[in-house]
């Protein structure tokens, strides 16, 4: 049970609809928008921000390589026993 309380992807109204919309628009493939992004759901001005930067800084290619950074992601997610 999560500690922070978010939208659910079938809850999902307005303004956090439309960012997990357009969130699931550049992933194709992914049904469902990561936990880890819906703890932002309460602050939608904020979840867009954080997915802007997210984009924009973690999933291009810069010192490494977005294979190597999401290389790096999975092992340390892995180290913690987290379910992402």
């Amino acid at each position: 049970m999560p500690r922070i309380d978010w939208v659910a992807d079938a809850d999902a109204t307005g303004d956090v609809a439309e960012i997990y919309d357009a969130w699931r628009m550049i992933n194709p493939g992914r049904e469902r928008v990561p936990e880890i992004l819906k703890c932002f759901s309460a602050r939608p001005d904020f979840l867009r921000q954080v997915i802007d930067m997210s984009n924009g800084v973690h999933f291009q290619d810069g010192h490494l390589t977005y294979r190597t950074k999401e290389m790096i992601a999975t092992y340390v997610s892995g180290l913690n026993r987290c379910n992402y």
